[in-house]
């Protein structure tokens, strides 16, 4: 097992782990960034747009990326995994295991001609299932680093991808990799996950192809997306009539997620306004019960959907099914004029889901974390970014719900603390 020495450790390289490490390397510290997923840009790469700005997402991420893989003071592991977390008496210890891409990252040049050559499709992942890629792939467009991965278990082993390799570095034997990672510091930025499709039952999310989830609808949305437009994934067809269904995965006791996600109304609001330009002739109505636009410019935000034509509808949607052409029929209560249940049908419908912890497992760092599985922030502390271990900081959604500003500006502070505890505090003494 080798042994990688660094001032801080960070855990997870979104935009929370990546604006860290380049603050903290700007002070003169090491940073080593390990990132579960073959590229780092964590779930912000994946997004259209992002709201109120309607900025492009992959023009804020991209050159974040950049940045964090050039930094002379940054390392990073991708593909790798956290066995352990332990703290020792001149700071902590960390077991990661780096997984086998079944190609040598030293000799490739990034040609791509192992993916052309390679005869197996297979789902793609960073599509969320809307497309296919093939077995031996560089996971998108603008991953970083740009090397393939090689999923062993849709290989066929035809041998295809390794004849037409021009450096002969695809392996079919390489092995985990154990490192030993010591740190003075560690940042947890694991992210989040969105609440599965079938948290639900009542909504069918995994059994009606033409209901989906926000981020798949953020990949309908971005221009290098899967099917390049909008379009139903049952039939290739455009849709006339569009629905949100506000709080799928949020504020429910009966799923076990009682609290609000603060981001969902924000970017079903930020989809629909989308559409509405990119659709215009496209009926497009979010059925909410309560709308909470609570960050700056967000009200003003709202207001601009509701004046270009976007439908708001104070409802609760009990049900979903479909016809038999596909089209997802959506059984709603309406709140504010008291009429009965009724059925209203739609094209497309999108869940509106909330935000989940990433992990709920700290690597054994005994981390105090609430009945959610976010990242408790000690009462008494005027950070953010503090939590009950000293030298373990935590920065984004990993201790809650929150959008991309505040996440970008707990990084900051997280980024702060970490380098007045290394430089301040004796580790050991």
């Amino acid at each position: 097992m080798s042994t990688k020495n660094t001032d801080v450790l960070i855990l997870g390289s979104g935009i929370a782990g990546m604006q860290a490490a380049l603050d903290i390397g700007d002070n003169g510290l090491n940073v080593v960034i390990v990132e579960k997923s073959p590229s780092i840009g964590g779930k912000m790469i994946s997004l259209s747009k992002v709201f109120p700005t309607l900025d492009c997402a992959s023009c804020i991420t991209t050159p974040k990326m950049a940045a964090s893989s050039h930094h002379p003071r940054v390392d990073i592991y991708t593909y790798t995994e956290v066995k352990e977390i332990k703290k020792v008496s001149d700071g902590f210890e960390a077991v990661i295991i780096k997984k086998p891409r079944f190609v040598i990252e030293s000799e490739c040049i990034s040609c791509k001609k192992c993916e052309e050559a390679c005869p197996v499709y297979v789902t793609d992942e960073f599509e969320y299932g809307l497309g296919v890629k093939k077995a031996i792939s560089i996971p998108f467009t603008n991953a970083i680093p740009q090397f393939p991965v090689l999923d062993e278990s849709k290989c066929i082993r035809c041998g295809a991808c390794a004849r037409v390799c021009p450096k002969d570095c695809i392996d079919y034997l390489q092995k985990p990799e154990e490192i030993k990672v010591k740190s003075k510091a560690v940042i947890i930025s694991t992210g989040y996950e969105i609440t599965p499709m079938d948290a639900k039952k009542e909504y069918n999310g995994t059994k009606l192809p033409n209901v989906i989830s926000s981020l798949q609808a953020e990949r309908l949305l971005a221009p290098h997306g899967p099917y390049g437009k909008f379009l139903r994934p049952s039939d290739g067809k455009i849709p006339d009539s569009i629905a949100y269904v506000q709080c799928a995965g949020s504020r429910d006791e009966s799923i076990g997620i009682p609290y609000c996600s603060r981001v969902c109304c924000m970017y079903a609001i930020k989809q629909a306004m989308l559409l509405s330009g990119m659709l215009p002739l496209s009926e497009i109505t979010i059925y909410y019960m309560d709308m909470r636009a609570f960050g700056k410019g967000y009200e003003q935000f709202y207001n601009q959907a509701r004046a270009m034509g976007i439908n708001f509808v104070k409802a609760k949607v009990a049900k979903i099914t479909e016809d038999e052409e596909h089209n997802p029929i959506l059984r709603i209560d309406r709140q504010e004029d008291g009429s009965k249940p009724q059925e209203v049908k739609h094209d497309i419908v999108v869940l509106s889901q909330g935000l989940v912890p990433s992990t709920k497992n700290f690597f054994g760092l005994e981390l105090e974390i609430n009945e959610y599985g976010f990242v408790n922030q000690p009462e008494k502390s005027l950070s953010p970014a503090k939590t009950n271990i000293e030298g373990v900081f935590v920065a984004g959604v990993a201790s809650g719900p929150k959008d991309i500003p505040d996440t970008i500006m707990e990084a900051g502070s997280a980024a702060m603390e970490v380098i007045n505890y290394v430089k301040s505090v004796k580790v050991g003494s």
